[in-house]
């Protein structure tokens, strides 16, 4: 369970790139030419948090944290005690779909 909603987060996250953009010594037109973001969705973003996946992913991109949010997103895998678990993992089928809720 997290404590942080998902507009939070949004602000949070838009305050830590604009913060990784000054570190970068960059301007806000330097951040939209060379992410091919425009500039008024660029300013949008810094002050409310409000993008689309895409053009979050560009300007990650230009700030250099691209890889790091691609990782953070990667799935973990299970840590096993025993070989039987391992060749119970191999042998079963992959979920392709979730569950209805």
């Amino acid at each position: 369970m997290t404590l942080i909603s998902p507009s939070i987060a949004q602000k949070k996250i838009a305050q830590n790139l604009k913060e990784r953009r000054l570190q970068m010594n960059l301007t806000q037109e330097g951040v939209s030419a060379r992410s091919g973001v425009p500039l008024a969705t660029l300013r949008k973003f810094e002050q409310q948090g409000v993008i689309s996946l895409e053009s979050l992913l560009k300007i990650m991109m230009v700030l250099g944290m691209l890889e790091a949010m691609v990782a953070a997103t990667k799935v973990s895998h299970t840590s096993f005690s025993s070989i039987d678990e391992v060749i119970a993992l191999e042998t079963s089928p992959k979920r392709k779909r979730g569950r209805k809720a």
